[in-house]
């Protein structure tokens, strides 16, 4: 099941929808943020959105003003250009593993239920979490829990791991079992919830794909468009925060040749985070930041 996506209101506000205008929705998913755009558009408006979940095309709109692209939007530019589009007027991106994606065992996203160590954003794609967790060196783990889990044993866990390979770790609850000394009593799910982030975010490469995205949101947004962005831990809101402020993901602003501070976007209000009402309604919202920014 789909939910009410998280910020929807404000992610989409943020937008500043015009008339005559051509918009991206980049994380399509359940098509909640998608309807809502649409219904703030007029007749000549083109909503384009993007998802490489073949399970989340099942719910693409029929609505002439609508076209699904079922593709990662790392490949933001290629597929618009694909259907004669240069440039657009604003592009949000929900950032976040869908309700539905946690709630189906079968895609190994979720602690809670007994699934195959999968976590595929796209199906058909080769890497799974049990190839990261089963023949990946120590080294290589170890980096991974540490830099995307940031959990401070992450060494010790992945000498763990790598020395209980006698038999394929191959399901969730196997993994679980095999991690519950690292687990302190009461913070559990805490534990987990960043180790099952860490496999995911190398499963799908997620740090490298949103680098890709904001750098061509750069040069597809015209100038005075929006980008409105929902992230959902800190290491995606940093590279937003230091590329909407420094045109780059490092902490000094990218110069031009000569020397003076290249800047493409610039912010539009402070960080936006869910109220506690919608926190209560959907537990999964509690770490969700907005940023909202305009090309210049």
């Amino acid at each position: 099941m789909y939910h009410k996506p998280v910020l929807l209101d404000s992610s989409v506000s943020g937008l500043n929808i015009k008339p005559n205008a051509v918009y991206v929705d980049a994380t399509f998913g359940g098509g909640g943020h998608a309807k809502e755009i649409l219904q703030q558009m007029n007749s000549s408006n083109k909503l384009y959105a993007f998802d490489q979940d073949e399970d989340a095309q099942q719910n693409a709109i029929d609505d002439a003003r609508f076209t699904l692209i079922p593709h990662n939007f790392c490949h933001l530019k290629r597929f618009l250009r694909f259907h004669k589009i240069d440039s657009v007027d604003g592009i949000l991106a929900d950032l976040g593993v869908s309700s539905y994606q946690f709630d189906t065992p079968s895609r190994g996203f979720s602690i809670r239920f007994e699934g195959p160590l999968d976590m595929r954003m796209n199906q058909h794609q080769k890497l799974t979490a049990e190839e990261v967790i089963n023949d990946y060196d120590e080294g290589a783990l170890a980096d991974i829990l540490f830099t995307y889990g940031e959990l401070r044993h992450a060494r010790r866990m992945a000498k763990h791991i790598v020395g209980a390979r006698k038999k394929r770790i191959n399901s969730t609850v196997a993994l679980n079992d095999l991690l519950a000394d690292f687990l302190p009593k009461g913070n559990e799910h805490k534990i987990l919830a960043k180790i099952y982030q860490a496999l995911r975010m190398e499963v799908n490469q997620e740090v490298r794909v949103l680098k890709q995205f904001l750098e061509q949101c750069k040069d597809v947004l015209r100038i005075g468009g929006r980008l409105s962005v929902i992230s959902y831990h800190s290491i995606e809101d940093r590279l937003i925060k230091r590329f909407i402020q420094n045109g780059n993901f490092s902490n000094e602003p990218a110069k031009d040749n000569f020397g003076n501070p290249t800047r493409y976007f610039k912010k539009c209000g402070g960080l936006q985070t869910p109220s506690e009402d919608e926190i209560n309604l959907n537990n999964r919202a509690r770490s969700a930041k907005l940023r909202v920014a305009e090309r210049i």
